[in-house]
This record gives structure tokens, C-alpha cells and sequence, in this order.
């Protein structure tokens, strides 16, 4: 079992910056490729970025590929989203998930725990 518990959520204006962070729980966390997923408003949950579990490969969305970073330190049991240049577009719930064993990206359907969210509000 994985608890997440994702924090650093806030109002930002566009163009500014946030990290956010999950901290997990369990003495298994390094055998869980992790990735960060977002939801806004009437649309689904879509993937934004993922981490390997031993963090040495990475892979993004698109719409974030050279804005967000994304990074893990195994001996806190936590994984970051750095999010810079952002915009208005990015305002979301960001969810942080992990999968047992997996690659880099993972759909939200090959998850295996979720944390409960943080809000992201960027104001144009």
C-alpha cells in the first residue's frame, strides 16, 4: 500500500512559477515509476509528466515538454513538478500517481494509488 499526499498548490499569475511535491509513504516507494496527472474544469484527467523509478528517464506532455520539470529523491520518498512560464491554460487539479515497476509514462488508467490533488489557479 501507497499513500500520496501532494502539496504546493496555489494562485499564481501567468508566468510565474510552483513546485509542487507528494510525499509518499511505504518503504517501497523507489520500485514505483511516478508521474503527475492534471484535471480541470469539465475535462478528463490528462498526463503531464512521469519519472522512472529510479529516475533516470523522464518523459512529458506536449503542452509542458521545456516549461515543467519533474524529479524524485528516493531517500525522502517524494517526487517534485517544478512548473515555470506558466499559463493561464495550466490551471488544473494536479494529481500525483504511482505504478509498480513502470516507465516514465503511464496512462491514468495503469495506475495504481493517487493522492487526492492540489489545486493550481495561474490568473492571466
Amino acid at each position: 500500500q501507497v499513500q500520496l499526499v501532494e502539496s504546493g498548490g496555489g494562485l499564481v499569475q501567468a508566468g510565474g512559477s510552483l513546485r509542487l511535491s507528494c510525499a509518499a509513504s511505504g518503504r517501497t516507494f523507489s520500485s514505483y515509476a511516478m508521474g503527475w496527472f492534471r484535471q480541470a474544469p469539465g475535462k478528463e484527467r490528462e498526463f503531464v509528466g512521469g519519472i522512472s523509478w529510479s529516475g533516470g528517464s523522464t518523459y512529458y506532455a506536449n503542452s509542458v515538454k521545456g516549461r515543467f520539470t519533474i524529479s524524485r529523491d528516493n531517500a525522502k520518498n517524494t517526487v517534485y513538478l517544478q512548473m515555470n512560464s506558466l499559463k493561464p491554460e495550466d490551471t488544473a487539479v494536479y494529481y500525483c500517481a504511482a505504478r509498480y515497476s513502470g516507465s516514465a509514462y503511464f496512462s491514468r488508467y495503469e495506475a495504481d494509488y493517487w493522492g487526492q490533488g492540489t489545486q493550481v489557479t495561474v490568473s492571466s
